[in-house]
């Protein structure tokens, strides 16, 4: 944590852009979009990314749940289950050694994983998305900077950046943000008399006694007036789609990513798309118990979908433009419970970074025999979170500030060399 003592030294780390000098000894990428893909819940690294020798959940041998199939990266399998994205796995790179030194608790790991740091008492630090648009901004002026295609959750939002740099989020992607659109009786002379009657109000009181609530107020109010044009909401008709692609991608979180590429042609800057509604297997990636059992199907809805995304960003000429980032809070061991399904691993689990410029078709670090301890390369979750700013042009250590407090962008996180030479 920075503290005011520390300006000094932190400011030596700051430059104004990552391009015009890198403190890192190799040059910062030029993505211009993040798509992170959120599987909560905690998906099990050994039974997708890095599968290891088989076990069985009947007889509690431990061990992947699936066997092992080779993929477009010599010497490196996946999951029988990652078929398709196998395939395509040269436009991928797999960080199999991602950790953090958290209890394994899914809301403390879930932060952790969103913001780069510990819970403080004292900072409610903003998480990647928030940091990503309030250094970058929207790629298009018409378009919010960052949407959350799920449930919103403080571990999301801006913290002390402010509630300018928060997330637009909605879970229907028929529709888009609920209370956007506006209703028929509203002409527009008549949405202009309430904007400026309201702009009259607010003045008025701010004359009198400044606020910087009303301030944040103001600039939510004027994005979401944007987001309610027919140019943006134009991204949720989906049906405008071939059937063919829309069945490629697959069922509801599946069209939740094809959004994703829809919001990324409109401007968006950051997406996060969250795999937490319906699950198949009835507990999501928290495969305790039972939830083992069906847990093939929830990895073969994210084969389909992120396939599909890789492939189709690529065929618009959008794929080196746009970094994807497979992420959740923490891995599983490699032992059964005695319903047959895993607890929770924190020490070595597996995200993938897609697209983006990367020197894609690498696999970061080796874990052991059965994925419970890191072998090389262990990749701390500041480094991931370094390497995906990095990946857009932004130095993970610019400073930014709550008040007068400097605080760097990453937690002295440092970006991937892999990743990028």
């Amino acid at each position: 944590m920075a503290t005011a003592g520390a300006a000094g030294a932190l400011a030596a780390l700051d430059v104004s852009q990552a391009q015009e000098e890198s403190p890192f000894g190799f040059a910062p990428g030029k993505a211009e979009h993040c798509i992170m893909i959120w599987l909560g819940g905690g998906a099990c690294h050994i039974d997708t990314w890095d599968p290891k020798r088989q076990g069985d959940p009947a007889t509690r041998k431990p061990g992947s749940d699936y066997a092992a199939i080779d993929t477009a990266v010599d010497g490196t399998q996946v999951c029988e289950h990652l078929e398709k994205c196998a395939s395509v796995l040269d436009r991928m790179n797999i960080v199999r050694t991602t950790y953090h030194e958290l209890i394994d608790e899914h809301a403390i790991a879930t932060n952790m994983m969103h913001t780069g740091r510990h819970v403080s008492g004292t900072v409610t630090y903003p998480s990647i998305g928030s940091l990503m648009t309030y250094h970058k901004g929207a790629v298009n002026e018409s378009a919010p900077p960052y949407v959350l295609i799920g449930y919103p959750t403080v571990s999301r939002n801006a913290g002390f950046l402010g509630s300018k740099h928060g997330f637009v989020y909605l879970t229907d992607t028929r529709e888009g943000p609920s209370g956007l659109a506006r209703p028929a009786t509203i002409t527009n002379q008549r949405q202009k008399r309430r904007e400026d009657a309201l702009k009259a109000l607010r003045d008025s009181f701010l004359n009198k006694q400044p606020s910087k609530v009303i301030q944040q107020y103001d600039g939510a109010i004027g994005q979401a007036l944007k987001l309610a044009s027919p140019d943006f909401m134009s991204a949720f008709k989906l049906e405008n789609e071939p059937d063919a692609l829309r069945e490629q991608y697959g069922g509801e979180f599946g069209q939740r990513c094809l959004l994703s590429r829809r919001l990324v042609e409109r401007g968006v800057r950051f997406i996060e798309v969250s795999h937490n509604l319906n699950f198949v297997n009835g507990t999501g990636w928290d495969t305790h118990n039972a939830g083992q059992d069906a847990q093939h199907l929830l990895i073969r809805e994210l084969d389909s979908a992120l396939s599909s995304l890789v492939m189709d960003l690529e065929s618009k000429k959008l794929l080196d433009k746009t970094l994807i980032c497979v992420a959740t809070e923490f891995g599983r061991p490699a032992a059964f419970d005695g319903g047959g399904g895993r607890g929770h691993h924190s020490k070595c689990f597996s995200t993938v970074l897609a697209g983006g410029g990367l020197q894609n078709g690498r696999t970061i670090g080796v874990t052991d025999e059965l994925g419970m301890k890191t072998l090389e390369q262990p990749v701390s979750v500041p480094d991931l979170h370094a390497s995906m700013h990095f990946a857009l042009g932004i130095n993970p250590r610019k400073l930014v500030f709550d008040d007068d407090r400097p605080i760097p962008t990453t937690d002295m996180g440092t970006p991937v060399r892999d990743l990028f030479v």
